[in-house]
Protein backbone atom coordinates (compact mmCIF):
# COMPACT_ATOMS: atom_id res chain seq x y z
CA UNK A 1 0.00 0.00 0.00
CA UNK A 2 1.73 3.23 -0.82
CA UNK A 3 -1.12 5.61 0.26
CA UNK A 4 -1.51 9.34 0.05
CA UNK A 5 1.09 11.20 -1.57
CA UNK A 6 1.03 15.08 -1.53
CA UNK A 7 3.46 17.10 -3.71
CA UNK A 8 3.52 20.96 -3.13
CA UNK A 9 6.00 23.04 -5.46
CA UNK A 10 7.39 26.07 -3.45
CA UNK A 11 9.16 29.66 -4.03
CA UNK A 12 12.28 28.81 -3.29
CA UNK A 13 12.65 25.53 -1.80
CA UNK A 14 11.62 23.51 -4.95
CA UNK A 15 9.07 20.91 -4.90
CA UNK A 16 8.62 18.86 -1.75
CA UNK A 17 6.81 15.70 -1.66
CA UNK A 18 4.85 13.89 1.20
CA UNK A 19 4.47 10.46 0.51
CA UNK A 20 4.17 6.95 2.62
CA UNK A 21 7.19 5.47 1.01
CA UNK A 22 7.02 2.34 2.98
CA UNK A 23 6.18 -1.23 1.88
CA UNK A 24 3.48 -1.89 4.24
CA UNK A 25 3.83 -6.05 2.95
CA UNK A 26 7.33 -5.42 4.01
CA UNK A 27 6.98 -3.80 7.30
CA UNK A 28 4.26 -6.51 8.06
CA UNK A 29 6.45 -8.48 10.37
CA UNK A 30 7.83 -5.50 12.40
CA UNK A 31 4.02 -3.68 12.53
CA UNK A 32 2.27 -7.36 13.54
CA UNK A 33 5.29 -7.79 16.69
CA UNK A 34 4.88 -4.01 17.44
CA UNK A 35 0.87 -4.36 17.77
CA UNK A 36 1.15 -7.85 19.79
CA UNK A 37 3.40 -5.96 22.21
CA UNK A 38 1.19 -2.96 22.58
CA UNK A 39 -1.38 -5.67 22.97
CA UNK A 40 0.33 -7.74 25.64
CA UNK A 41 1.77 -4.93 27.41
CA UNK A 42 -2.24 -3.05 27.53
CA UNK A 43 -3.48 -6.69 28.98
CA UNK A 44 -1.42 -6.09 31.98
CA UNK A 45 -3.13 -5.10 35.34
CA UNK A 46 -2.44 -1.43 34.67
CA UNK A 47 -4.72 -0.41 37.52
CA UNK A 48 -2.69 -1.30 40.18
CA UNK A 49 0.62 0.83 39.26
CA UNK A 50 -1.13 2.95 37.28
CA UNK A 51 0.31 6.81 39.68
CA UNK A 52 3.83 4.80 39.92
CA UNK A 53 3.53 3.74 35.99
CA UNK A 54 3.15 7.52 34.76
CA UNK A 55 5.41 9.04 37.21
CA UNK A 56 8.88 6.32 35.93
CA UNK A 57 7.88 7.66 31.88
CA UNK A 58 7.27 10.83 32.77
CA UNK A 59 10.91 10.85 34.17
CA UNK A 60 11.93 8.52 31.57
CA UNK A 61 10.20 10.29 28.55
CA UNK A 62 11.43 14.37 29.75
CA UNK A 63 15.01 12.93 30.00
CA UNK A 64 15.10 11.31 27.15
CA UNK A 65 14.14 14.03 24.84
CA UNK A 66 15.89 16.68 26.89
CA UNK A 67 19.22 15.00 26.86
CA UNK A 68 19.02 14.20 22.84
CA UNK A 69 18.33 18.37 22.63
CA UNK A 70 21.99 18.56 24.76
CA UNK A 71 20.15 18.76 28.04
CA UNK A 72 22.44 17.89 30.98
CA UNK A 73 20.69 16.84 33.80
CA UNK A 74 20.81 12.96 34.64
CA UNK A 75 17.48 10.71 34.84
CA UNK A 76 17.86 11.61 38.89
CA UNK A 77 18.08 15.03 38.36
CA UNK A 78 15.24 15.47 35.81
CA UNK A 79 13.09 13.61 38.51
CA UNK A 80 14.24 15.95 41.46
CA UNK A 81 13.79 18.75 38.47
CA UNK A 82 9.89 17.81 37.85
CA UNK A 83 9.54 17.97 41.64
CA UNK A 84 9.90 21.65 41.91
CA UNK A 85 6.83 24.19 41.89
CA UNK A 86 6.97 25.31 38.30
CA UNK A 87 6.41 28.72 39.33
CA UNK A 88 9.42 28.89 41.27
CA UNK A 89 11.47 27.66 38.48
CA UNK A 90 14.43 29.42 37.72
CA UNK A 91 17.70 27.77 36.47
CA UNK A 92 17.54 26.94 32.27
CA UNK A 93 18.02 22.94 32.61
CA UNK A 94 15.08 23.15 35.13
CA UNK A 95 12.98 25.37 32.79
CA UNK A 96 13.74 22.83 30.26
CA UNK A 97 12.39 19.99 32.11
CA UNK A 98 9.11 22.17 33.21
CA UNK A 99 8.87 22.94 29.61
CA UNK A 100 8.88 18.82 28.13
CA UNK A 101 6.93 17.90 30.87
CA UNK A 102 3.92 20.45 30.01
CA UNK A 103 4.25 19.65 26.26
CA UNK A 104 3.75 15.81 26.84
CA UNK A 105 0.64 16.97 29.03
CA UNK A 106 -0.58 18.63 26.44
CA UNK A 107 -0.30 16.02 24.09
CA UNK A 108 -2.03 13.70 26.68
CA UNK A 109 -4.77 15.78 26.51
CA UNK A 110 -5.03 16.09 23.02
CA UNK A 111 -5.00 12.34 22.64
CA UNK A 112 -7.65 12.14 24.86
CA UNK A 113 -9.96 13.75 23.18
CA UNK A 114 -11.81 11.74 20.48
CA UNK A 115 -12.17 15.12 18.40
CA UNK A 116 -8.92 16.00 18.44
CA UNK A 117 -6.89 16.59 14.71
CA UNK A 118 -3.51 17.31 14.44
CA UNK A 119 -3.58 21.45 13.42
CA UNK A 120 -1.01 24.08 13.11
CA UNK A 121 -2.43 25.62 16.38
CA UNK A 122 -1.78 22.45 18.40
CA UNK A 123 1.85 22.40 16.52
CA UNK A 124 2.50 25.99 17.67
CA UNK A 125 1.05 25.19 20.80
CA UNK A 126 3.34 22.42 21.64
CA UNK A 127 6.53 24.81 20.41
CA UNK A 128 5.32 27.79 23.57
CA UNK A 129 5.51 24.98 25.45
CA UNK A 130 8.89 24.10 24.89
CA UNK A 131 10.06 27.08 24.31
CA UNK A 132 8.39 28.76 27.41
CA UNK A 133 10.56 31.00 29.57
CA UNK A 134 13.36 30.36 26.85
CA UNK A 135 12.23 32.85 23.61
CA UNK A 136 15.11 34.59 21.68
CA UNK A 137 14.73 36.90 19.41
CA UNK A 138 14.24 34.40 16.69
CA UNK A 139 12.62 31.65 18.31
CA UNK A 140 9.80 33.01 19.56
CA UNK A 141 6.58 30.53 20.55
CA UNK A 142 4.73 29.54 17.91
CA UNK A 143 6.27 31.51 14.81
CA UNK A 144 7.39 29.50 12.33
CA UNK A 145 11.18 30.50 10.43
CA UNK A 146 11.62 33.14 7.97
CA UNK A 147 15.52 32.83 7.62
CA UNK A 148 16.94 36.09 6.01
CA UNK A 149 19.86 35.23 3.64
CA UNK A 150 22.80 36.19 5.62
CA UNK A 151 21.53 33.54 8.45
CA UNK A 152 20.46 29.77 6.85
CA UNK A 153 19.63 27.22 9.20
CA UNK A 154 21.76 23.87 8.29
CA UNK A 155 20.79 20.73 10.19
CA UNK A 156 22.24 17.50 11.15
CA UNK A 157 26.25 16.29 10.56
CA UNK A 158 28.93 14.53 8.68
CA UNK A 159 28.82 11.84 11.65
CA UNK A 160 25.22 11.20 10.96
CA UNK A 161 24.91 11.19 7.53
CA UNK A 162 25.39 14.55 6.03
CA UNK A 163 23.93 18.49 6.32
CA UNK A 164 20.58 19.29 4.92
CA UNK A 165 19.43 22.90 4.38
CA UNK A 166 15.69 22.57 5.31
CA UNK A 167 13.48 25.30 3.34
CA UNK A 168 14.28 28.61 4.66
CA UNK A 169 11.43 31.01 3.32
CA UNK A 170 8.79 31.74 5.83
CA UNK A 171 6.05 31.53 2.94
CA UNK A 172 7.57 27.90 1.94
CA UNK A 173 7.56 26.91 5.75
CA UNK A 174 4.45 28.13 6.05
CA UNK A 175 2.75 26.12 2.88
CA UNK A 176 4.51 23.20 3.77
CA UNK A 177 3.60 23.21 7.39
CA UNK A 178 -0.10 23.24 6.58
CA UNK A 179 0.48 20.24 3.41
CA UNK A 180 1.68 17.76 6.49
CA UNK A 181 -1.12 18.84 8.20
CA UNK A 182 -3.47 18.50 5.23
CA UNK A 183 -1.58 14.85 4.49
CA UNK A 184 -1.69 13.69 6.94
CA UNK A 185 -5.79 13.70 7.42
CA UNK A 186 -5.60 12.29 4.36
CA UNK A 187 -3.30 9.11 5.74
CA UNK A 188 -6.17 9.18 8.62
CA UNK A 189 -9.05 8.57 5.74
CA UNK A 190 -7.30 6.08 4.01
CA UNK A 191 -6.65 4.24 7.04
CA UNK A 192 -3.16 3.92 7.20
CA UNK A 193 -2.21 1.87 10.55
CA UNK A 194 -0.95 4.80 13.12
CA UNK A 195 2.26 3.02 13.74
CA UNK A 196 3.18 3.77 10.37
CA UNK A 197 1.17 7.50 10.31
CA UNK A 198 2.86 8.70 13.71
CA UNK A 199 6.44 8.71 12.63
CA UNK A 200 6.17 9.34 8.86
CA UNK A 201 4.92 13.16 10.70
CA UNK A 202 7.41 12.78 13.16
CA UNK A 203 10.08 12.17 9.73
CA UNK A 204 8.58 14.86 7.66
CA UNK A 205 8.11 17.56 10.39
CA UNK A 206 12.28 17.69 11.49
CA UNK A 207 12.78 18.03 7.65
CA UNK A 208 10.61 20.78 7.40
CA UNK A 209 12.25 21.53 10.75
CA UNK A 210 9.60 25.27 11.01
CA UNK A 211 11.28 26.44 14.20
CA UNK A 212 14.13 27.94 14.80
CA UNK A 213 14.90 25.83 18.18
CA UNK A 214 13.30 22.98 19.99
CA UNK A 215 11.84 20.91 16.58
CA UNK A 216 13.32 17.61 17.98
CA UNK A 217 11.63 17.67 20.91
CA UNK A 218 7.99 19.05 19.41
CA UNK A 219 8.20 16.53 16.62
CA UNK A 220 8.52 13.61 19.60
CA UNK A 221 5.67 15.00 21.26
CA UNK A 222 3.63 15.32 18.04
CA UNK A 223 4.72 11.49 17.63
CA UNK A 224 3.74 10.89 20.43
CA UNK A 225 0.26 12.62 20.92
CA UNK A 226 -0.62 10.84 17.49
CA UNK A 227 0.02 7.35 19.31
CA UNK A 228 -2.00 8.07 22.37
CA UNK A 229 -5.13 9.38 20.37
CA UNK A 230 -5.11 5.74 18.42
CA UNK A 231 -5.56 4.77 21.97
CA UNK A 232 -1.99 3.50 23.12
CA UNK A 233 -0.89 4.64 26.76
CA UNK A 234 2.38 5.05 28.38
CA UNK A 235 4.44 3.75 25.45
CA UNK A 236 4.22 6.96 23.11
CA UNK A 237 6.04 8.45 25.72
CA UNK A 238 8.71 6.33 26.84
CA UNK A 239 9.73 6.08 23.00
CA UNK A 240 11.92 9.43 23.49
CA UNK A 241 13.76 7.33 25.67
CA UNK A 242 14.38 4.76 23.15
CA UNK A 243 15.35 7.10 20.90
CA UNK A 244 18.00 8.74 23.15
CA UNK A 245 19.24 5.30 23.76
CA UNK A 246 19.57 4.64 19.46
CA UNK A 247 20.51 8.84 19.05
CA UNK A 248 22.91 7.95 16.21
CA UNK A 249 20.74 5.53 13.93
CA UNK A 250 17.98 8.09 15.14
CA UNK A 251 19.43 10.62 13.68
CA UNK A 252 21.43 9.09 10.80
CA UNK A 253 18.01 7.70 9.33
CA UNK A 254 16.46 11.49 9.07
CA UNK A 255 19.32 12.11 6.09
CA UNK A 256 19.31 8.42 5.02
CA UNK A 257 14.93 8.83 4.31
CA UNK A 258 16.06 12.10 2.50
CA UNK A 259 18.60 11.04 0.41
CA UNK A 260 16.83 8.10 -0.82
CA UNK A 261 14.03 9.82 -1.82
CA UNK A 262 15.95 12.21 -3.55
CA UNK A 263 17.58 9.36 -5.24
CA UNK A 264 14.00 8.36 -6.22
CA UNK A 265 14.36 4.81 -4.56
CA UNK A 266 11.61 2.56 -3.30
CA UNK A 267 10.54 3.04 0.21
CA UNK A 268 12.45 5.68 1.41
CA UNK A 269 11.00 6.48 4.49
CA UNK A 270 10.92 2.25 5.59
CA UNK A 271 13.80 2.18 7.26
CA UNK A 272 12.56 5.27 9.70
CA UNK A 273 9.11 3.02 10.36
CA UNK A 274 10.68 0.17 10.84
CA UNK A 275 13.28 1.99 13.80
CA UNK A 276 9.65 3.65 15.15
CA UNK A 277 8.51 -0.20 15.34
CA UNK A 278 11.62 -1.49 16.75
CA UNK A 279 11.11 0.71 19.35
CA UNK A 280 7.28 0.51 20.22
CA UNK A 281 8.00 -3.49 20.17
CA UNK A 282 10.83 -3.14 22.86
CA UNK A 283 9.11 -0.17 24.58
CA UNK A 284 5.98 -1.98 25.31
CA UNK A 285 7.93 -5.54 26.15
CA UNK A 286 9.83 -3.06 29.03
CA UNK A 287 6.68 -1.29 30.17
CA UNK A 288 4.90 -5.23 30.52
CA UNK A 289 7.88 -6.36 32.60
CA UNK A 290 7.81 -3.20 34.71
CA UNK A 291 4.11 -3.28 35.45
CA UNK A 292 4.89 -7.50 36.37
CA UNK A 293 7.53 -6.29 38.52
CA UNK A 294 5.77 -3.44 40.03
CA UNK A 295 2.68 -6.05 40.69
CA UNK A 296 5.63 -8.52 42.28
CA UNK A 297 6.55 -5.81 44.92
CA UNK A 298 3.01 -4.98 45.94
CA UNK A 299 1.74 -8.49 46.45
CA UNK A 300 5.50 -8.85 48.33
CA UNK A 301 4.47 -5.75 50.24
CA UNK A 302 0.80 -7.93 51.21
CA UNK A 303 3.02 -10.33 52.51
CA UNK A 304 5.23 -8.66 54.69
CA UNK A 305 2.31 -6.68 56.81
CA UNK A 306 0.58 -10.24 57.09
CA UNK A 307 3.72 -11.26 58.49
CA UNK A 308 4.08 -8.58 60.70
CA UNK A 309 1.01 -8.63 61.74
CA UNK A 310 1.05 -12.43 62.79
CA UNK A 311 4.14 -11.66 64.43
CA UNK A 312 5.34 -13.96 61.97
CA UNK A 313 8.68 -10.96 61.74
CA UNK A 314 9.32 -8.36 64.19
CA UNK A 315 9.18 -4.52 63.66
CA UNK A 316 13.16 -4.87 63.06
CA UNK A 317 12.81 -7.05 60.74
CA UNK A 318 10.12 -5.27 58.65
CA UNK A 319 11.99 -2.47 59.11
CA UNK A 320 15.06 -4.10 57.49
CA UNK A 321 13.10 -5.42 54.53
CA UNK A 322 12.25 -2.18 53.94
CA UNK A 323 15.58 -0.92 53.75
CA UNK A 324 16.67 -3.33 51.06
CA UNK A 325 13.48 -3.07 48.95
CA UNK A 326 12.97 0.83 48.70
CA UNK A 327 16.37 0.71 47.49
CA UNK A 328 15.14 -0.73 44.17
CA UNK A 329 18.60 -2.89 43.31
CA UNK A 330 20.50 -5.71 45.00
CA UNK A 331 22.44 -4.31 48.56
CA UNK A 332 26.00 -5.48 48.95
CA UNK A 333 26.55 -6.91 52.67
CA UNK A 334 29.14 -4.23 53.30
CA UNK A 335 26.46 -1.69 51.80
CA UNK A 336 23.77 -2.84 53.97
CA UNK A 337 25.43 -3.12 57.06
CA UNK A 338 27.44 0.59 56.56
CA UNK A 339 23.64 2.61 56.10
CA UNK A 340 22.83 5.05 58.56
CA UNK A 341 19.27 3.21 59.23
CA UNK A 342 21.00 -0.48 59.33
CA UNK A 343 23.29 1.32 61.98
CA UNK A 344 20.53 3.02 63.90
CA UNK A 345 18.16 -0.43 64.12
CA UNK A 346 20.81 -1.93 65.41
CA UNK A 347 22.47 1.00 67.47
CA UNK A 348 21.99 -0.51 71.26
CA UNK A 349 21.75 -4.62 70.00
CA UNK A 350 24.42 -6.94 69.21
CA UNK A 351 25.99 -7.96 65.91
CA UNK A 352 24.46 -11.72 66.74
CA UNK A 353 20.85 -10.08 66.66
CA UNK A 354 21.64 -8.98 63.37
CA UNK A 355 22.44 -11.92 62.36
CA UNK A 356 19.87 -13.69 63.46
CA UNK A 357 17.30 -11.28 61.94
CA UNK A 358 18.89 -11.96 59.10
CA UNK A 359 19.08 -15.49 59.32
CA UNK A 360 15.27 -16.00 59.87
CA UNK A 361 14.66 -13.41 57.02
CA UNK A 362 16.30 -15.82 54.81
CA UNK A 363 14.70 -18.79 55.89
CA UNK A 364 11.30 -17.45 55.46
CA UNK A 365 12.46 -16.71 52.10
CA UNK A 366 11.70 -13.12 52.46
CA UNK A 367 15.49 -11.80 52.39
CA UNK A 368 17.86 -13.65 50.40
CA UNK A 369 21.54 -13.44 48.46
CA UNK A 370 21.83 -13.60 45.18
CA UNK A 371 23.72 -14.90 43.11
CA UNK A 372 26.29 -12.49 43.87
CA UNK A 373 26.31 -12.60 47.68
CA UNK A 374 23.97 -9.51 47.34
CA UNK A 375 21.13 -9.27 49.83
CA UNK A 376 17.41 -9.04 47.59
CA UNK A 377 13.67 -8.99 48.46
CA UNK A 378 12.95 -12.69 48.48
CA UNK A 379 10.56 -12.54 45.40
CA UNK A 380 12.75 -11.79 43.09
CA UNK A 381 14.41 -15.24 43.43
CA UNK A 382 11.20 -16.91 43.73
Amino acid sequence: MNGPALRIETDRFGHFTFQVGADLVELHTALVRAEDAWRRFSASPLAQVTSRLQREVLVQSVYGTNTIEGGLLSEEETSQALDLDPATVQAEQDIRVRNIRNAYELAARAGDDPTWRLTLPFIQAVHAEITRDLETDDNRAGRFRDNPKTRPTVVGSEEHGGVYRPPQYGRDIQRLMVGLVDWHQSLLEAQLPPMVRAPLVHLYFELIHPFWDGNGRVGRVLEAALLRHAGLHYAPFAMAKFYQENIHRYFALFNQCRKLAEADRPSPNAPFVALHLEGLRIVCDRLHDRVNAMVGVLLYEAVLRQKLDQKAINARQYALIRLVLDGGAPVPPKVLKGDPRYRALYARLTERTAHRDLKELQELRLLVPDGRGDWVPGFLNA
